[in-house]
């Protein structure tokens, strides 16, 4: 069986897109160059068809319950209208995935999953689903878009009329444009402010072509999936399957920002707090070439003296925003510290770098 395609397939190829597979779909990795791409996302604004991502509606009187069961971040003080960042805990208190949860009512959240994962959560809700709990997999009748850049807000509005200046960071509005409705969240995954929009098929592909046609003349670009992974590199946001696996709990991960105490606990609760607590045995770092060169997923990490191997490159790349070589590593806790020496083996040579903490490049999210 071949890969997916997102209704924008020919679309893609239309605009010259090299479609390369990803996650059992076919997806744009570029149309005329990732820096360029990466550089109108950071400069003026991007447009990325994120159409393989899931969507699951958790709805009933029990929903909230059962969601701060299943996840380590404080679902109940979510208003209506509010996004949050979760996880999706397994047993052992490792993630089956990261999320964003939507909250539409008190008894009915939207659940934003990776295309590699939607499956495989849906499946484990349904697994610790209860009485007052309804779980429905959604993902084929949703359509996603993502505008990003410090332009896409300007390009947006005057492309579809809508007004969107009240819909503040990690919140969304649900707006109609040409009949059909949109749900807007001031979200993404560039590090850049922007919006993500789900909607049905027809409307967001009718939607992409008027935004591309819209924000021509102010230097928007289709991004694909190689600009969309050097900007969450550099914005360090987490990817699954690279900083976030089912064996490593958030501390490890190096999101412990989202675990919280609750009353009831969650799935792998103690494991989770004591790492939270009291420290768990490595975590993922950033890092940064101190010598040229370009850092892959996968290449050997060693300490300063390059004697000892210490773990393999999780994500890697290069920066065009730096212009250098940047990655992500999980290290013993021990050698966590901003500014401590490693060596990166790159083809037989090794590199110096040093462990960065937090986002290589602060975009304008939130600000």
């Amino acid at each position: 069986m071949g890969n997916r395609r997102t209704p924008l397939f020919e679309h893609h190829k239309a605009l010259g897109g090299r479609m390369v597979p990803f996650a059992g779909w076919d997806m744009p990795v570029q149309y005329t160059s990732i820096i360029q791409e990466h550089q109108a996302v950071r400069g003026q604004a991007g447009l990325f068809d994120v159409s393989h991502m899931g969507e699951i509606i958790v709805k009933g009187p029990k929903s909230l319950d059962f969601l701060e069961f299943l996840t380590c971040n404080t679902v109940s003080t979510m208003q209506d209208g509010q996004v949050q960042y979760n996880v999706v805990l397994n047993e052992n208190g490792g993630l089956v995935d990261d999320i964003t949860i939507y909250r539409e009512s008190e008894d009915k959240y939207f659940i934003v999953s990776n295309a590699s994962n939607y499956e495989a959560v849906t499946q484990h809700f349904k697994k610790f689903s209860r009485e007052g709990v309804e779980i429905e997999d959604q993902s084929d009748a949703w359509h996603q878009l993502a505008i990003q850049g410090p332009d896409a807000e300007k390009i947006f509005t005057q492309t579809t009329g809508l007004h969107t200046n009240d819909i503040a960071y990690f919140t969304f509005r649900d707006l109609t444009y040409k009949g059909s409705s949109l749900r807007i969240s001031r979200t993404g995954y560039t590090g850049e402010d922007g919006f993500e929009v789900y909607s049905d098929i027809d409307a967001g592909v009718a939607l992409w072509d008027a935004l591309l046609a819209g924000g021509k003349d102010d230097g928007l670009l289709p991004a694909g999936l190689g600009a969309r992974d050097t900007l969450r590199l550099e914005a360090f946001y987490p990817l699954y399957g690279h900083e976030l696996n089912a064996e490593w709990t958030p501390s490890q991960s190096g999101i412990g920002w989202v675990a919280k105490e609750k009353a009831v606990p969650y799935l792998g609760y103690e494991t989770i707090m004591n790492h939270k607590k009291n420290g768990a045995p490595g975590r993922v770092v950033g890092f940064a070439l101190e010598g040229g060169g370009v850092p892959r997923d996968g290449y050997k990490v060693f300490d300063e003296d390059g004697t000892s191997e210490l773990a393999t490159v999780l994500s890697g790349g290069h920066s065009p925003t730096l212009g250098k070589g940047i990655g992500s590593v999980y290290l013993p806790a021990s050698l966590t510290a901003a500014g401590t020496p490693l060596r990166i083996e790159l083809r037989n040579r090794l590199v110096p770098a040093r462990v960065h903490r937090g986002a290589f490049v602060k975009g304008g999210a939130g600000s």
